[in-house]
C-alpha cells in the first residue's frame, strides 16, 4: 500500500512540476552543427495573403495531398526574378521556423502516428545529436527552404548569410559545421561560392548520394532546383531526353493494359489556359546553365575544412565519362578524390546504403561523432581504416569439474566497412592456442580459440569467436 501511495504522491508533483524531468546532457563545449536538407526535404506551409494569413501546411501532408500540391504548390517561373510563383495568386509559400529551424526537417509529417518512420528526415540524426550532448537552439540548429527555388535565389541566400551570422554569434564565434544532405549540398555550394567571406567561418560535411536519378517530375513543374539537377542547355546528349512513364490504361472494350508514354521536349501542360513546356523550359534552362557555372568555380576556401560521405549500395544507371581527348586522367586513384562536387575533401566515406535512409544509418552517426568531435570516444570506431565493429553476441559460462575449472566464450562482431569484398565467397577458419606453465600443478592453464570471418554481405562481414580454457581448479 505504501508503495501505491508513493507513486501518487510522486505523480502528483510531476503534474503539479514540484519535480522536474531530469535534463538531457548538454556539452557546452561542442561547435554548433546546421542541418540543411535536400530536396523535398523541409515542410512547406501556403499561406493564404486574403483569409487572414490563414496556414496549412501542404509538404508532406497524407490527406488530400494530390489536391493540394496541384493547387498550392504548381508554379510558374519567372525569369526576371529567378522565383517560381505559384499558380494560385492568393498563396505564398514559407518554411516554419519552429524549434530553431529544425522542427521542418525532423518529420515531415507530424500529425502521422501509424509508419511514422517514413516521414523521417534529419530525426533519428536530431534525437542522436541530442545524445551527445547537442542542445536545439544552443549547438543545433536547422535551415529549411523552399526546395522549388533556385539553389542560388538571392532571398535563400540572404537567409543562409542571416542563420550563420546569428549561429556564430550567439555561439561566441564558434566555427560552425554545416551538414548538408543531397541537394542541401549545391545550396550550400552555391552559398560558398556566392559568399565565401561567411563561409570561411564554417566545416562542410556533405552527404552526397552518387548513385540517385535525377528525374524531372510531373509534380514539381516550372521548378529550377530540378533544372539545376540537370545538365546544362548545350550538354551533348548521348540520347536525347525524354520523360517516360509506365501507365496502366482501359482500351474501349475496358480491358486494362500497360503503356508506355514518352514526353520529348516539345510536349506541354495546359493548366487554367496557359501552356507549361514539359519536360524542359528553355528560361529556366538558362537560369540553372548560371547557376551550374557558379558551382563549376565553387572551391573550398583554405580555412574551411570539407568532409564527403556517400552512398554505395545502388549501382549508377546512366553513363559517366572522366576526362577527354585533350585532358586525360593521368592516375586512375585521382577520381577517388575529385568525385562529383569537384572540391578537395579532407576526408571521403562511402557507406553502403540508400539514399535516405542513410540518415538513420549507425554508421553514419559513428563517422559523425567522431568528426565533430562529439561525447565519449567510440571504442569500436576506428578512423583510419573506417571499420565499425558492432558486438552481436556476448555468452560466457564457467563450472568445475574433477578440480578442473572450465570457462566457455561465445562472441560475436559485425564489422562495418567500405572495402571491397573478397572474390572468394567461402568462411576463413583460424585457431590459436595459449598454454601457461606455473611452478607447480596448480598454477597450469590452456586455452584455445577459433576464429570464423565469413564472406562479407551488404558491407557487413560477420565474425564469431569460440573460446575454452581450462585451469586447474585453486
Amino acid at each position: 500500500m505504501a508503495v501505491l501511495l508513493d507513486d501518487i504522491v510522486q505523480s502528483i508533483e510531476l503534474w503539479l512540476k514540484l519535480i522536474r524531468k531530469p535534463q538531457p546532457y548538454v556539452d557546452p563545449n561542442l561547435d554548433p552543427v546546421l542541418l540543411v536538407p535536400g530536396i523535398a526535404g523541409s515542410i512547406l506551409k501556403a499561406v493564404d495573403n486574403e483569409n487572414g494569413l490563414k496556414e496549412e501546411r501542404v509538404w508532406v501532408r497524407i490527406l488530400a495531398a494530390d489536391y493540394k500540391f496541384r493547387t498550392k504548390l504548381w508554379s510558374r517561373f519567372d525569369p526576371s526574378t529567378g522565383r517560381t510563383e505559384s499558380l494560385d495568386r492568393k498563396t505564398s509559400i514559407m518554411v516554419p521556423q519552429d524549434r530553431y529551424g529544425l522542427h521542418a526537417i525532423d518529420v515531415l509529417d507530424p500529425d502521422l502516428i501509424i509508419g511514422r518512420d517514413c516521414v523521417y528526415y534529419f530525426h533519428d540524426m536530431i534525437v542522436e545529436m541530442i545524445k551527445w550532448g547537442f542542445q536545439e537552439g544552443k549547438t543545433l540548429f536547422g535551415f529549411g527552404y523552399d526546395f522549388r527555388q533556385s539553389n542560388r535565389l538571392q532571398e535563400t541566400m540572404e537567409r543562409l548569410a542571416k542563420t550563420l551570422e546569428s549561429i556564430y554569434e550567439a555561439s561566441g564565434g564558434k566555427r560552425i559545421n554545416i551538414i548538408s544532405h543531397s541537394m542541401g549540398g549545391i545550396l550550400v555550394k552555391c552559398f560558398m561560392s556566392l559568399h565565401s567571406d561567411i563561409f570561411e567561418k564554417c566545416t562542410w560535411i556533405y552527404r552526397i548520394h552518387l548513385s540517385e536519378r535525377n528525374v524531372v517530375r510531373r509534380r514539381l513543374i516550372e521548378c529550377p532546383s530540378i533544372y539545376e539537377l540537370m545538365a546544362c542547355p548545350n550538354f551533348q546528349w548521348q540520347h536525347n531526353p525524354v520523360l517516360e512513364i509506365w501507365r496502366e490504361k482501359k482500351d474501349s472494350d475496358g480491358n486494362s493494359q500497360i503503356v508506355l508514354e514518352a514526353y520529348p521536349p516539345e510536349e506541354s501542360v495546359n493548366y487554367e489556359g496557359v501552356d507549361i513546356p514539359l519536360p524542359f523550359n528553355l528560361e529556366i534552362l538558362k537560369w540553372a546553365d548560371e547557376t551550374h557555372k557558379i558551382l563549376s568555380c565553387a572551391k573550398v576556401p583554405p580555412t574551411v575544412k570539407f568532409y564527403n560521405i556517400y552512398a554505395t549500395n545502388l549501382e549508377t544507371p546512366h553513363s559517366v565519362c572522366y576526362g577527354n581527348s585533350e585532358v586525360p586522367i593521368k592516375d586512375l586513384q585521382e577520381l577517388r578524390y575529385c568525385l562529383a562536387d569537384g572540391l578537395n575533401a579532407e576526408a571521403r566515406v562511402g557507406i553502403p546504403g540508400e539514399h535516405r535512409g542513410i540518415l538513420s544509418d549507425h554508421h553514419l552517426f559513428r563517422i559523425l561523432k567522431h568528426w565533430l568531435k562529439a561525447g565519449t570516444p567510440d571504442p569500436y570506431y576506428d578512423p583510419i581504416n573506417d571499420y565499425v565493429i558492432l558486438p552481436t553476441t556476448f555468452e560466457i559460462e564457467s563450472h568445475k569439474e574433477k578440480g578442473l575449472q572450465y570457462t566457455s566464450l561465445k562472441e560475436e562482431w559485425e564489422i562495418v566497412t567500405g572495402d571491397e569484398p573478397c572474390p572468394d565467397n567461402k568462411p576463413f577458419v583460424s585457431s590459436i592456442s595459449i598454454s601457461q606453465a606455473g611452478d607447480d600443478q596448480s598454477s597450469r592453464a590452456e586455452a584455445c580459440a577459433t576464429v570464423t570471418l565469413h564472406p562479407q554481405n551488404e558491407g557487413k562481414q560477420h565474425v564469431e569467436l569460440n573460446a575454452i580454457s581450462v585451469s586447474v581448479d585453486a
